[in-house]
């Protein structure tokens, strides 16, 4: 039988069929995503951010919107995230561009056509990181993601992280009552700053058209970022969505309509019947 994710967002995903898929990564690691199938070999793979999950409402949304469509979506969590193995790490960018390799391998295998990929916040990150390395996705969508990595890392760790990773070798984050959260090493924090998004865009193939959105009213990646990418990414679309914050908290079903209509325009949905069209 086909799973659905818990809680009140069931009344999100269409009424497609839903399948556990576990893939593993290039650890050995097995990451635990969601299938979203509707008859279409055409495939979206959506990938969440920092401390996120594939659960989370911008990502059930999507996949609502993507399979209305006639467009099959597999959303993830990324190895120590979610229900999948492996330990949180802080940074991890270029490892989770390679966890999202594995899971596009593994539905290649299967005969899938990789239409797009879609990354929110670090997603967003992961997604372009892929797309500068790899160049087999020629639709990539950036939802807020972060040009500046080594801006964001005081309001997480205190100014004074550089001392205390130099006199420690670590930082544990704790919540605001005091409960361990997750640890940032050296290695980790060295592994964000020295992500360079600069290069990675100037990497991305012309071919690959690449869309950012970010919310105007972003408290988290300040729009700028979104500017940047602008700059930078050869085959680029920007959209600024008025209002909306960093997760879109009240601007779900317009952040869907920006993505299908930049699909459209990209020729995703080109060559499907209209039984695909529909929702199945």
């Amino acid at each position: 039988m086909a799973e659905r994710p818990p809680g009140s967002d069931e009344q999100l995903v269409s009424e497609v069929s839903q399948s556990k898929i576990t893939v593993q990564n290039k650890h050995g690691e097995k990451l635990v995503g969601l299938l979203h199938y509707n008859g279409s070999m055409k495939l979206v793979i959506v990938c969440h951010g920092f401390r996120s999950s594939k659960d989370e409402k911008i990502f059930v949304s999507l996949a609502s919107a993507l399979t209305n469509q006639g467009i099959s979506v597999f959303r993830f969590d990324f190895a120590g995230n979610g229900e999948s193995e492996g330990v949180f790490r802080y940074g991890n960018y270029k490892r989770e561009a390679e966890d999202i390799r594995s899971v596009i391998l593994y539905f290649l295998e299967q005969n899938y056509e990789i239409s797009a990929i879609i990354g929110h916040s670090k997603g967003g990150n992961a997604v372009l990181l892929y797309a500068s390395v790899y160049h087999d996705v020629h639709i990539v969508i950036n939802i807020s993601g972060r040009f500046a990595l080594e801006r964001g890392i005081e309001g997480r760790l205190g100014k004074d992280f550089m001392q205390r990773i130099e006199k420690d070798g670590f930082i544990d984050v704790k919540d605001k009552t005091g409960n361990f959260e997750y640890r940032v090493t050296e290695d980790s924090l060295k592994d964000r700053l020295e992500t360079d998004m600069c290069i990675a865009c100037h990497s991305i193939d012309k071919k690959c058209r690449v869309l950012t959105v970010h919310g105007s009213k972003d408290q988290t990646v300040p729009a700028e970022d979104a500017m940047q990418f602008a700059k930078l990414i050869p085959n680029h679309k920007l959209h600024i969505m008025e209002g909306a914050n960093h997760c879109y908290t009240a601007h779900l079903e317009e952040l869907a309509s920006v993505v299908l209509d930049f699909m459209k325009s990209s020729q995703v949905f080109k060559g499907m019947t209209e039984k695909q069209k529909c929702n199945l």
